[in-house]
């Protein structure tokens, strides 16, 4: 008799720990589960230079350092839009580049080092125009030619607004002021 009551008393426990919430749970279906949402590609510069001359796009690079929480921000969210994802994988070479790495860098025959004096890799310095601001995302055409340098933290509808900018060639027909207006 005296088991019977240790047993109720630990019954209370034991439903917390299973999971018992008292409320019956709908059969698993057999439905597929959802897909994971896209990724973005990353690709080192070498990389998408690599990549472009096999098949031309434009260039989006996020110069980014370890320290920066801003830059932390952008990966967790703007990066992981599926929307942002699924343009980039589309339209560009996504690259990340870290403007504190040490490795050397070769680009269409130059290597470029870390910078003891700016504290920075060569390549981030003339990306960013030694302008060292992070986030900054930087976007090249298909020649990996200069188109800007946009630097600072923008979330997924701001990102994407600039994204098409560029990959949709809006650039070479209105400037950034026209395009951003609202239509009427």
């Amino acid at each position: 008799m005296k088991n019977r009551y240790y047993i109720l008393a630990l019954l209370p426990l034991f439903m917390v720990f299973s999971g018992f919430t008292g409320v019956a749970t709908p059969p698993a279906t057999a439905e597929a589960p959802a897909a994971p949402a896209e990724a973005i590609q990353w690709l080192t510069i070498e990389e998408a230079a690599a990549k472009l001359k096999k098949e031309p796009r434009k260039v989006v690079i996020d110069v980014y350092t370890d320290w920066c929480g801003w830059c932390r921000k952008m990966d967790k969210s703007t990066f992981a839009d599926p929307a942002v994802a699924a343009y980039i994988n589309k339209n560009y070479y996504a690259v990340k580049l870290d403007a504190e790495s040490k490795q050397p860098i070769t680009l269409n025959g130059h290597t470029y080092n870390y910078n003891p004096a700016y504290k920075s890799h060569e390549l981030a310095v003339a990306l960013l125009q030694g302008q060292m601001s992070y986030p900054t995302t930087v976007y090249l055409n298909e020649k990996m030619e200069m188109l800007s340098p946009v630097p600072g933290y923008l979330d997924a509808a701001a990102f994407s607004k600039i994204l098409r900018y560029f990959g949709d060639n809006h650039y070479k027909t209105s400037s950034w002021q026209e395009y951003e207006k609202p239509k009427k």
